[in-house]
């Protein structure tokens, strides 16, 4: 009778043990009290994308990476085209009003044409973020480049490249003067040439954002200045026109180009052609983080849709040849099919 006593507690605790251990891993832990609420202020929502145009890296680079980041979480993120057309964008905007998704995200052409309509969004209630390039009217998030520090940076190197033993002569091939991007980088470089009246501006013309247009001026301006020093062009994709006129005169070895952009891959292959010297890249897949995640915080928040006025100014890369390995660890050299599979 003992060892029959012994087996039938024995095959009593074999039974009991995984049940015990079940109700241990339940326990485990303490639910995230903030989990539910973040997902459910996400899902469901509806945000539209009004860029420039779509077609060129920056735009389509930001609207890979929103889709990317918010539709697994219920976001659904759509894009209106304008394609370089600023009517066809005020258009767009004024009927998203109308339609009333829970944010807009725009990519201003200059700082004065949305700027009514962006306040008349907010006040519809709808949340207005801007990308890369300001208007005058604040919304709740910019998210983008510090263009008075990218002239700054830009200025800085043709300085060091073109002060005393050189011609001391410059090149500025602008975008749309108009635009946030061409407007606050003209000043960031005035500050650092007005402290050096070795570096003469022989030539500072807009090309529209147009590469055959930055061609044209960048030939004129040459045959005009056999001793170029040097050239600051306001966007890499423009400014493969002003690096083609360069080469096709045969003086890329003595004609320092330094542009910017969002640091893709057809930015980082124009540097290992020589194209360009120096990219100052404003890292398109970081801005499309702080992008989604203002969105994010904009959705979760309590406030009004024109309560708030963030910026969140993208840290900049200085691009050249010789250090894109090191860069490419960091997200230079980015491509869109790349952006959308992460």
């Amino acid at each position: 009778m003992t060892s029959l006593k012994i087996k039938l507690a024995g095959l009593a605790l074999a039974f009991m043990l995984p049940l015990t251990a079940v109700a241990r891993a339940e326990d485990m832990g303490i639910d995230d009290p903030q989990r539910d609420a973040y997902y459910e202020a996400l899902k469901g929502k509806k945000v539209v994308f009004v860029p420039l145009a779509l077609g060129f890296d920056l735009t389509d680079g930001w609207y890979a990476s929103l889709k990317n980041q918010l539709e697994p979480l219920g976001v659904s993120v759509d894009v209106r085209d304008p394609n370089w057309s600023t009517d066809a964008g005020s258009r767009a905007i004024t009927s998203l009003i109308a339609e009333k998704p829970d944010a807009i995200v725009v990519h201003n052409p200059d700082v004065q044409t949305y700027a009514k309509l962006l306040r008349k969004a907010e006040q519809a209630g709808i949340r207005v973020l801007q990308i890369n390039m300001k208007s005058a009217y604040a919304t709740d998030v910019f998210a983008g480049a510090d263009y008075m520090d990218i002239g700054r940076r830009a200025a800085e190197a043709v300085v060091a490249k073109c002060g005393q033993g050189t011609s001391g002569k410059i090149a500025i091939v602008q975008g749309v003067p108009t635009a946030a991007a061409s407007a606050y980088q003209l000043r960031g470089i005035s500050k650092v040439l007005e402290k050096h009246p070795e570096i003469k501006i022989v030539s500072n013309q807009a090309a529209d954002w147009d590469a055959s247009k930055a061609r044209a001026i960048t030939e004129t301006t040459l045959q005009q200045n056999k001793d170029l020093c040097g050239i600051i062009g306001f966007w890499d994709g423009m400014d493969v026109g002003t690096g083609a006129a360069v080469k096709q005169a045969g003086r890329d070895k003595d004609v320092f180009i330094v542009t910017s952009g969002g640091g893709g891959k057809a930015g980082c292959d124009n540097l290992k052609d020589g194209v360009f010297d120096l990219d100052i890249s404003y890292d398109v897949p970081g801005q499309a983080r702080d992008l989604a995640n203002g969105i994010k915080a904009l959705f979760q928040s309590k406030s009004k849709p024109g309560e708030n006025n963030y910026s969140l100014y993208t840290q900049l890369q200085m691009l050249t040849a010789d250090n894109l390995d090191k860069y490419r660890n960091f997200g230079a050299c980015w491509t869109v099919e790349g952006l959308a599979s992460k």
